[in-house]
């Protein structure tokens, strides 16, 4: 890579936190730092919910997966649109008349704190993993070109995305996740571009080898639910987004930096559609590169992985300082994801864990303190997480599953809480405990099962079914031990 590349990619990395850092004067508050006072413009909080969606693993990963295969993933996009609607009826309403910066505090007013602070500690865990793998991929990605040190990458990432963090609160990651909503898509845009122009006998080709090799397929419309196929895609789609727009603090937090109920509906609704035309765009990057390495043999190594291919294309392939500009718009991928990580979290954490009444002057510098340590040392522990990544994978692959378990469950909590209202503290536990295990199964007995000869008692689905199943599993076993309490406590009542 030439030292123009690196020029843009360092200037990138530096104008970021600088841009960042620089809302440190308008966030002396804790209601700035988690809710940007409720004045950030629709269109930021948009791009913001677009940024969330899109991490650096899906814009290496989604045109790796076309390359090898199909569109099967697309699916998933398709079912945005009905989790937009959703949002925009129901939880934006149900959040912004909770009024709270934690998307956890309606679970306590329903279920009480045990609630909140099982979903809470949940989503705390599963963000530092996702934070943790976003950086070890990001330096992953960054050894392979320039040969730089993994571990220190991972340091230098983490403390940069945790310095404007940390000092501009959701205001600079809002705006920064804006600004690099804009560097990913005109990334992606160039790639295509690059792409549809180097082919030998023009742009019509890329479709041409595509069609021959089925490349644009949506996968198999069979009803068989042991594979991957575009109904099972779909259904996981609803399920997993119904989950980020109903529960996931990223979300939330942002419902409640709108200045009003109408806004917020505009930023869920336009932010979740833009990731439908985009994942598109990625996926069509896979297939062009399929086209573009099978009509110029030889330009790519045997054996090369599929994830690894779209890497391949930007160090060798792109003009000098274009390649700097497309690593900068992976990391730009990947710092939004990591930097709305570092703040819902301190958010969850000030809110959920520490009761601090705003009427005491003292609180409005003690939940400060509160903000900037949750901040800190959760970029710590996600710096220490990525850097565990580098020679102990297998160990947190594990932990992935086990984390998919327990965050498996927030949905049918949610969804138990919302829809039925005769529901009790004691039957949602009964609900959380019947859905983990039913997760829990499905997720692991794949694995384990087998290595234990119980191969036949090992799950038959397809392991992106398991939150299906958990949530339904959740829902129906709460409502039924609700309706049996219900029933019994008003016959007692009667002969009482």
């Amino acid at each position: 890579m030439s030292k123009l590349d690196v020029a843009i990619f360092v200037a990138y990395l530096l104008g970021i936190v600088l841009f960042g850092s620089s809302f440190y004067r308008k966030n002396k508050s804790a209601e700035a730092f988690t809710i940007g006072n409720q004045s950030i413009p629709t269109w930021v909080i948009s791009l913001s919910i677009f940024a969330t969606f899109v991490s650096s693993i899906s814009y290496l990963a989604l045109p790796g997966q076309a390359y090898l295969t199909n569109w099967n993933a697309f699916a998933f996009s398709l079912s945005i649109p009905f989790a937009s609607y959703m949002a925009v009826r129901f939880f934006v309403p149900l959040y912004r008349s909770v009024n709270s910066p934690s998307a956890y505090t309606y679970l306590e007013n329903r279920f009480g704190p045990w609630a909140k602070v099982y979903v809470s500690v949940m989503y705390l865990l599963t963000q530092l993993m996702r934070a943790g793998t976003i950086l070890f991929l990001l330096a992953l990605m960054v050894n392979t070109l320039l040969d730089w040190d993994i571990a220190t990458i991972i340091v230098v990432t983490g403390f940069s995305v945790m310095l404007y963090s940390l000092l501009g609160g959701i205001q600079a990651v809002v705006w920064t996740d804006a600004i690099q909503a804009i560097i990913l898509i005109l990334g992606a845009v160039f790639c295509i571009g690059t792409l549809a122009f180097s082919m030998p006998e023009g742009v019509g080709q890329i479709f041409e080898i595509a069609e021959a090799s089925h490349k644009f397929s949506l996968g198999s419309f069979s009803t068989e639910m042991t594979s991957s196929t575009f109904w099972v895609v779909l259904i996981y789609g609803i399920f997993i987004n119904l989950q980020n727009y109903g529960i996931d603090q990223n979300y939330i937090q942002r419902y409640m930096t709108s200045e009003s109920e109408n806004e917020a509906k505009k930023s869920a609704l336009v932010g979740g559609l833009l990731y439908v035309p985009v994942s598109a765009m990625f996926l069509f990057i896979g297939t062009a590169l399929f086209a573009f390495y099978k009509a110029n043999s030889g330009l790519l190594p045997e054996g090369t992985q599929a994830d690894k291919v779209f890497p391949w294309f930007i160090a060798n392939q792109l003009p000098v300082g274009f390649t700097g500009f497309l690593i900068a718009s992976v990391f730009a991928a990947g710092m939004s994801t990591i930097s709305t990580s570092v703040n819902s979290s301190a958010t969850v954490i000030l809110t959920d864990f520490y009761k601090l009444s705003a009427d005491n002057p003292a609180n409005g510098k003690k939940s400060m303190r509160i903000l900037y340590a949750a901040s800190f040392l959760f970029s710590v522990l996600s710096i220490g997480v990525a850097i565990a990544m580098i020679n102990v994978q297998s160990a947190l692959d594990a932990w992935w599953k086990l984390a998919s378990i327990f965050s498996g469950g927030m949905l049918g909590l949610f969804l138990l809480g919302y829809l039925s209202k005769k529901v009790t503290s004691k039957a949602a536990v009964w609900g959380v405990v019947a859905g983990v295990l039913i997760i829990g199964w499905m997720t692991l007995s794949p694995i384990w099962f087998p290595g234990w000869g119980l191969a036949e008692y090992a799950s038959p689905f397809h392991s992106y079914l398991s939150i299906v199943f958990g949530t339904v599993a959740i829902f129906i076993t709460g409502f039924i031990c609700g309706s049996f309490i219900f029933h019994f406590q008003k016959h007692i009542t009667k002969y009482l």
